[in-house]
């Protein structure tokens, strides 16, 4: 049972954004500090990279945690009406491998950065030095 009206979930729902999240301004920021420059969004991409480091031929894809179905605690499912949560998480997750394979089939190399992996600063800017100078 929702505790919210449908109006209010509806308005809740509407809240969250597909580009622009804090953590995909945490890496993009992150990335500029380290002196890297990125295309944001590219639309002639598989998946409309968040990252696009063309000098790289590398993209970065951002994923919240519960919407792309990590294995952490924020990306738990719920426990109420599972049969249409279940099967909207697998949807988001099979477009996302889809996304991967064309993308890599087309030479261009990929990084997903999970929201919780946002959280740790010196973590994520050593992943990301890491993806992007060691080939």
């Amino acid at each position: 049972m929702d505790v919210f009206t449908p109006s209010d979930r509806s308005f809740l729902m509407a809240k969250v954004r597909a580009k622009n999240t804090k953590p995909e301004l945490l890496v993009r920021s992150t990335l500029h500090g380290m002196g890297f420059r990125f295309r944001l969004h590219r639309k002639d991409l598989p998946g409309k990279p968040d990252i696009v480091l063309p000098k790289y031929q590398a993209v970065i894809f951002v994923h919240g945690c519960f919407w792309h179905g990590h294995n952490c605690r924020k990306g738990s499912r719920p426990t109420s009406n599972t049969d249409f949560w279940n099967e909207k998480l697998e949807k988001n997750i099979a477009r996302d491998n889809a996304n991967l394979i064309a993308l890599q089939a087309k030479g261009w190399r990929c990084l997903t950065v999970w929201e919780c992996q946002t959280k740790d600063a010196a973590a994520l800017s050593a992943m990301l030095h890491r993806f992007l100078t060691e080939h």
